[in-house]
């Protein structure tokens, strides 16, 4: 049997935004359907990756999980690949989009996590741990305005994170599209996480009731249309 192929990008929220509110991190574990899933971390878009995996364990080690999480600065084994294709969910911190991307690449966890993909592992992550599986993204990786950054392509379009967090994460998307330079993209609110299975949206799943997701496309005159997405319980 083929196994399910499975994606949550958030947009936001989180252990490392809403530590007292655990929904999002409980509804990634439930997609495994494991009672008791083995999740790695990956924090390799921060500069502070032992900070970051220890807020994790702290936030993991109170629901049913086995956490552990992947240094590539001090790897603890040579097999990457075998380690990682070993886990029920993989989750992907916050950071900078573009340097994640050129580590993994380095690192060869591109294809990596293409395999576990394929194999039925759980992917997921927040902010830069949801941009990089589009084909493309918004990201503010190098200083300055908004920016399209090309991403692994697990995921057609493109995805906004942080679509009401960040005061100018709308206008720039809006203007990006406007200008012919990213693709129809998925935006989503802080709290809010986008559902794909075998590279299909099936809905957003949220942590607070205001946080939603939208497809924001342009059309054929230069209009900006914003959709919202139905909630994966409706």
């Amino acid at each position: 049997m083929t196994p399910k192929k499975q994606i949550i990008a958030m947009g936001g929220g989180g252990f490392s935004m809403e530590p007292d509110n655990p929904l999002l991190d409980q509804y990634v574990l439930d997609q495994s359907g494991k009672p008791c899933p083995k999740i790695c971390f990956l924090p390799h878009a921060v500069d502070d990756a032992t900070r970051y995996a220890l807020n994790f364990y702290h936030a993991f080690s109170k629901l049913n999980c086995r956490p552990t999480w992947l240094s590539l600065f001090a790897p603890h084994t040579a097999d990457l690949e075998s380690f990682l294709l070993a886990q029920d969910v993989i989750y992907v911190g916050g950071g900078n989009t573009k340097s994640m991307i050129a580590l993994w690449r380095e690192w060869g966890l591109d294809v990596i996590l293409r395999k576990a993909y394929d194999a039925g592992i759980v992917l997921a992550g927040i902010s830069a741990g949801a941009n990089c599986w589009f084909e493309q993204c918004s990201t503010d990786s190098i200083p300055g305005p908004y920016r399209v950054l090309a991403g692994l392509g697990f995921l057609d379009g493109a995805f906004c994170p942080h679509y009401d967090g960040e005061p100018n994460r709308r206008p720039s998307l809006h203007k990006m599209l406007a200008d012919g330079q990213i693709l129809p993209t998925l935006a989503c609110d802080d709290s809010a996480a986008a559902h794909f299975v075998d590279g299909k949206l099936i809905g957003i799943v949220a942590s607070r009731p205001t946080a939603h997701g939208y497809h924001v496309t342009r059309t054929p005159d230069g209009n900006i249309i914003e959709k919202p997405i139905l909630m994966v319980s409706e």
